[in-house]
């Protein structure tokens, strides 16, 4: 890889992983953007965050059209964390890249650090994730 290519790094892992705290500290001070389907649940001026399942495909929605956006500029490093537990999430990602000539690099953050997540996801849902997480280490 050439340092004069754009790169698109999407973080995944499962709730309390520490995707977000990664994908902050790597935006160096929001040099670069940071991206999620959790911004779309997050009341901007309180940081509150109020899940609503039925909007969740606009979610998902939003932080796809705020990755091409930030493509379109050619920005030269974009982050996007999000759970990402099954290969077809990454796929629009793949697709953009594609599109606007990024490398993309896949990152899997672990929670070695036994955090607990803060969007109040159950223990029996992180389970179920856990279940159908797929990693490609090949």
């Amino acid at each position: 890889m050439k340092s004069s290519e754009n790169s698109l790094i999407l973080l995944r892992g499962l709730p309390g992983s520490g995707k977000t705290t990664l994908a902050k500290l790597l935006s160096e001070n929001n040099t670069y953007p940071v991206f999620s389907v959790d911004d779309y649940f997050t009341d901007e001026k309180t940081g509150e965050y109020i899940f609503n399942f039925q909007d969740n495909h606009l979610a998902y929605k939003e932080c796809e059209a705020l990755t091409r956006d930030a493509m379109s500029q050619s920005i030269q490093k974009i982050f996007v964390h999000n759970t990402f537990t099954q290969d077809w999430e990454l796929e629009s990602y793949f697709i953009l890249a594609s599109e606007f000539k990024y490398v993309v690099f896949v990152v899997t953050v672990e929670n070695y650090h036994h955090s607990k997540n803060t969007h109040h996801v159950t223990e029996e849902q992180i389970r179920k994730m856990a279940e159908k997480y797929k990693v490609k280490l090949y």
